[in-house]
């Protein structure tokens, strides 16, 4: 919500009192202020200009030569390419020297040999957005008000002068969704009352019902709806403060009449529409839900299927508007209207939201309908309007509002006592500063010995309940005034559980490794949740989903993390290492009944090089050992080495078949490590990618080898060397299973230091060296028994693996 603080300050006295003071006020009471801003901000030198004369560029079929009345003695030259320069307009000029938008300097210079002394400026170059500028000065320059003084700055003629507070409003504060509700709550801030000007409506002898006739199928849909007629309008533009009102507001200026409803949607927070009453086609309106495969062509131009969930506003037989959401195409305000049906209303706030999300058809409107709209102003709002339409567009109003459905709104009786309040609060209030909270908030109120029932007013629906007004009582009061205290009585110092200390660990361990944290959405599509999974699972689909990007819960860490990679790669950031703690949700049952298994699983992803070039270095690139490392480091770390093997995997279709290895706790798969099939990732623009995804919630509850100290040995370990040849397919695990079976207790280190295939190896063959470690903690080991236990190793290598000793 975009809030004047210009307009604010015609209903509550702000004298004294800056933006930004108003913005951290509101933020302190509950209404965060996301900025302040001020359109002139950044721009100089930008001044009204007269066209005196203006004539083709000799030298150019788009070109015209301008000359200025800046307010200086002489007429200024300026060469200017807009389609719509003409002479007799008051016009935007940046002077030689000025600033415009995107801190663009502007310099006097020739254009195709003609001198141009600044430029005649579009509001695009004034920073204004192309979705506010009116429709007939998007493609050229604006015209300002022929009373514009040359010479005098512009940003007062715009209201660029205005600070703009863009307020952040949550669901349960839909109140503060128009000038209005601020008003009120700037208000309570500030101890202040409300002033808003009375309206004078003048209205015709000739009825309205006798001109149109109002019907609701079901009160449920349209709790309140109401027509007014406005006969002999003239459309046109609006007023300059008009227009200036609603682009600083957000909202592009169309027509008189149409600006009056965005206007009054602003102010009052209640969606009006305009219909041309002679397009309707009949003297009748019907609120109704729609029939099954119904259509309307709707104002964007899209011919759209209606169902019975949708309710419409029709002519008696066919819809001419879809309620709450958006008019049709057929009963539009166009410059030919002279008459104006003017509908305001209540609709029912979940039909308006599906409506609005089974169409994409977002708007100011539809938002208000969803989260409510004040019940007591309804008719109000469209008062208001119709004398704005008679004022701005020369109409004649007739006389009432033909009511369809009518909504009572009562005020809602809530009770609390000072006892309940300064408990719940931990405050000192006394009944003298809760009275003072609640004549700021302008709620009526009775009070006996502390006892309080409060009449709160229709327009916050949003308190109805004791907690409410606590709520009510804590924001005015100041949530910074309420006292901090600690708890009182014993209290138990908290502690980690085994498995928070275990995944602080892990954490520390794969940031020992270099990797950075990220943190991943937990929504995305069917086919990237689908992917890199350990188990078949169905699939937990959002009913809602904002987005088809985020409609269904990971079953993987790995396609967050490949995004991440794909994100960091394309702002030139190439080397990227990243790990992921998180849930993933896996689904046996029907996933529209049943809550799906949370298992927490902790994934990496590697892409570029290692570390940096440096001039003593190359930079190596991660490959699969790098990965294989990582993860080996962080289940060392975990206790769990001698827990967990690897296999090779070629089946897993999103992995690369030669270099996929599946990780197994004893005899349970979680997890895998390799590179990322080449298809998947070209599909997220990376060259390639090593990944590695395991189930955290299996590591955290295995058994852990216990953890023994030993004394560094004082007699000297001894090494020897074996090589071997082998069949290519035999792994490197089964050959130092092999090896430790048959060594002594002494062997304590097995590496692999070389591995050759060549034209000297036979073909389907391959030559692998190992370095055996012993070590006896008691004595020095002889000759004999390094030699004893090698000849078992080779043995044994021989007679298992078939291996030759080279």
């Amino acid at each position: 919500m975009l809030v004047s603080y210009k307009w604010l300050n015609e209903y509550v006295d702000l004298k004294g009192i800056t933006p930004k003071e108003l913005s951290d006020r509101l933020s302190l009471t509950g209404i965060e202020v996301e900025g302040v801003e001020v359109p002139e901000t950044g721009l100089k030198k930008i001044v009204v200009g007269d066209v005196k004369e203006c004539i083709p560029h000799p030298d150019s079929d788009h070109l015209s030569i301008c000359q200025v009345d800046v307010g200086e003695e002489e007429l200024s030259q300026i060469v200017c390419g807009a389609p719509n320069v003409k002479a007799g307009i008051k016009v935007i000029v940046a002077l030689p020297g000025s600033r415009i938008a995107g801190n663009v300097k502007i310099k006097k210079g020739k254009m195709r040999g003609q001198v141009s002394n600044g430029m005649i400026c579009s509001l695009q170059e004034l920073g204004y957005s192309d979705s506010v500028i009116p429709k007939e000065f998007a493609d050229g320059i604006y015209y300002l008000p022929q009373e514009a003084v040359p010479g005098e700055l512009v940003f007062s003629y715009l209201d660029m002068d205005d600070a703009i507070l863009d307020l952040s409003i949550t669901p349960n504060r839909a109140d503060a969704l128009s000038m209005r509700g601020v008003a009120y709550e700037t208000a309570a801030i500030y101890g202040k009352k409300v002033a808003f000007p009375e309206i004078e409506l003048k209205e015709m002898a000739e009825k309205a019902a006798d001109r149109i006739k109002v019907e609701v199928a079901d009160k449920n849909d349209a709790p309140h709806y109401e027509i007014r007629i406005i006969e002999n309008v003239k459309i046109g533009p609006s007023p300059q403060w008009l227009q200036n009102r609603l682009m600083n507001e957000g909202i592009r200026p169309i027509s008189n009449v149409v600006d009056v409803t965005n206007y009054i949607l602003l102010l009052f927070g209640q969606p009006l529409h305009a219909f041309d009453y002679d397009k309707l086609g009949s003297q009748a309106i019907l609120v109704r839900r729609a029939k099954e495969q119904e259509a309307l062509t709707t104002l964007d131009g899209v011919e759209r299927s209606l169902n019975p969930e949708n309710i419409v506003i029709t002519n008696g037989e066919i819809p001419v508007a879809l309620a709450g959401v958006m008019g049709g195409l057929d009963s539009e305000i166009t410059d030919t209207t002279t008459t104006v049906a003017l509908e305001s209303a209540m609709f029912d706030n979940v039909s308006i939201r599906r409506t609005s999300q089974a169409y994409n058809l977002r708007s100011e409107s539809s938002a208000r309908f969803e989260k409510g709209i004040n019940q007591a102003t309804i008719s109000l709002a469209g008062d208001v309007a119709a004398a704005m339409i008679a004022e701005l567009a020369g109409g004649s109003v007739l006389e009432g509002g033909v009511l369809g459905s009518k909504v009572e709104p009562e005020n809602v009786a809530v009770t609390t006592n000072l006892e309940d309040v300064n408990r719940f609060l931990g405050t000192s209030l006394t009944v003298a500063e809760i009275n003072t909270i609640f004549d700021a908030l302008d709620f009526a109120y009775e009070e006996k010995g502390g006892h309080y029932t409060v009449s709160v007013p229709p327009r916050r629906w949003d308190i109805t309940i004791e907690a409410d007004l606590m709520e009510e009582i804590a924001r005015i009061y100041g949530y910074n005034n309420i006292p901090s205290t600690l708890p009182s009585g014993q209290t138990v110092a908290g502690r980690l559980t085994d498995a928070q200390k275990n995944t602080r660990k892990v954490r520390s361990l794969l940031e020992g490794s270099g990797l950075h944290e990220a943190i991943s959405y937990a929504l995305t599509t069917e086919e990237k949740a689908g992917r890199f999974t350990l188990r078949d699972s169905k699939f937990t689909r959002l009913d809602w989903p904002m987005s088809e990007e985020r409609s269904v819960l990971r079953l993987n860490l790995i396609s967050g993390l490949l995004e991440d990679l794909s994100y960091n790669s394309a702002r030139k950031n190439n080397d990227v290492s990243l790990y992921e703690i998180g849930r993933v949700f896996y689904q046996d049952n029907d996933p529209k009944k049943d809550l799906p298994l949370e298992e927490k699983h902790v994934a990496i992803a590697l892409t570029g090089n290692l570390g940096d070039k440096t001039w003593a270095e190359k930079a190596e690139p991660v490959d699969f050992y790098t990965a294989k490392g990582i993860v080996e480091e962080m289940i060392d770390g975990l206790g769990l080495k001698e827990k967990i093997s690897y296999q090779a995997n070629s089946a897993m279709s999103d992995m690369h078949p030669g270099q996929t290895a599946t990780i197994y706790l004893e005899d349970k798969l979680i997890g895998f490590v390799g590179q990322v099939h080449p298809k998947i990732t070209k599909s997220y623009e990376l060259k390639t990618a090593f990944v590695a995804e395991l189930n955290l919630d299996a590591l955290l509850t295995a058994e852990k080898e216990p953890l023994v100290y030993s004394p560094v040995s004082k007699y000297p370990a001894v090494s020897r060397d074996i090589a071997i040849l082998v069949e290519e397919t035999l792994s490197n695990a089964s050959i130092i299973e092999v090896i430790r079976k048959s060594a002594s207790r002494f062997l304590s280190d097995i590496q692999v230091f070389d591995v050759y295939q060549g034209d000297s190896i036979e073909k389907g063959m391959k030559s692998m060296a190992y370095s055996l470690t012993f070590v006896n903690p008691e004595t020095t080991l002889t000759d004999e028994e390094i030699n004893q236990w090698m000849s078992k190793v080779t043995k044994a290598l021989e007679n298992d693996l078939s291996a030759v000793i080279r």
